[in-house]
């Protein structure tokens, strides 16, 4: 990783969101009205992008026209910030048709998860710009999402905190640069160029609609792969409609997430409030972070090299 990450200015009154589908279609001008609405909540003027509800197939479009509108959000001068409507999948078909590295030079925030991980690993990879890895602008928001990204977007201070609800599954503390996103994405990423430098970084993990035994083999994969060797610590979200029994037996996610934790000697939480869930924490992909298993805390410590309560 590099050493310091850029972060994109803060997001005050009149910014100028787009709104992008770089994935999957919303499914009707409903969630584009959401979208907006969750854009002017906070005092931001929503630009929805020409092809953000256009569909081909289980696509917002063809690949052409997605990475049209991303790579024109990212060079427009008058676009602050950039909200993906929604994930599903095919961001990752896009990356080699937009240039990512011109964030370098004017950093902007970009916002979303899921399938929008791809955007995430590659803005690290290619611009060395701090993005932001929570709910997509159809996201019907509530207070505790709302206040996350206004204090990771607007005020720039520890966006995350105590996750209430998880359950450690290896003890211990530990310092490092936010990284990661879907497991899914990550793994299909694995042995590409687009993969995120892990060393030094706490991985913070999420995943939909996978049975244990997939999400057992796309840790297995990273393990194997030697991806997670700097990796200090494991911060595992919700995995969402992720049946643990299958035909030839059951095995629980905690146990598969322990053996990945232990073989990879890092302290790890599980059900810290990130993945396809109401109540979402929006972490700064690229910022130092703090993680501890005694209080169940993950602490967002810096923007721009400076630290914070």
């Amino acid at each position: 990783m590099p050493r310091a990450f850029i972060t994109p200015p803060v997001l005050g009154p009149g910014a100028r969101v787009a709104l992008v589908s770089p994935a999957g279609p919303l499914r009707d001008q409903a969630e584009l009205d959401r979208a907006m609405d969750n854009v002017r909540v906070f005092g931001w003027e929503p630009v929805p992008g020409p092809n953000v509800l256009a569909r081909s197939g289980y696509f917002a479009g063809d690949d052409a026209a997605r990475a049209a509108d991303l790579d024109s959000a990212l060079r427009d001068p008058r676009v602050d910030a950039i909200w993906c409507a929604r994930g599903g999948y095919g961001a990752m078909r896009i990356l080699d048709h937009v240039d990512f590295s011109i964030l370098r030079d004017s950093p902007k925030a970009v916002l979303g998860f899921s399938d929008i991980t791809a955007l995430h690993a590659a803005i690290g990879a290619r611009a060395g710009v701090v993005s932001f890895h929570g709910p997509t602008a159809r996201h019907a928001m509530n207070e505790f999402s709302r206040n996350s990204i206004d204090r990771a977007l607007v005020q720039h201070i520890d966006s995350c905190g105590t996750a209430k609800d998880a359950t450690v599954i290896r003890p211990g503390s530990a310092q490092g640069r936010l990284a990661g996103g879907n497991l899914a994405l990550l793994s299909a990423l694995c042995g590409t160029p687009w993969f995120p430098n892990l060393d030094g970084a706490i991985l913070v993990l999420e995943d939909i609609g996978e049975p244990v035994y997939r999400v057992d083999r796309m840790l297995r994969q990273l393990l194997m792969a030697g991806a997670l060797k700097g990796v200090r610590a494991i911060a595992f979200g919700h995995c969402t409609n992720c049946p643990e029994d299958s035909d030839d037996g059951a095995r629980t996610l905690a146990a598969v997430v322990a053996e990945i934790a232990l073989a990879a000697q890092v302290p790890c939480l599980l059900g810290i409030p990130v993945g396809h869930i109401d109540e979402q924490w929006t972490f700064p992909l690229g910022a130092m972070a703090e993680m501890d298993t005694a209080n169940a805390t993950l602490h967002v410590l810096e923007h721009d090299g400076a630290n914070f309560p």
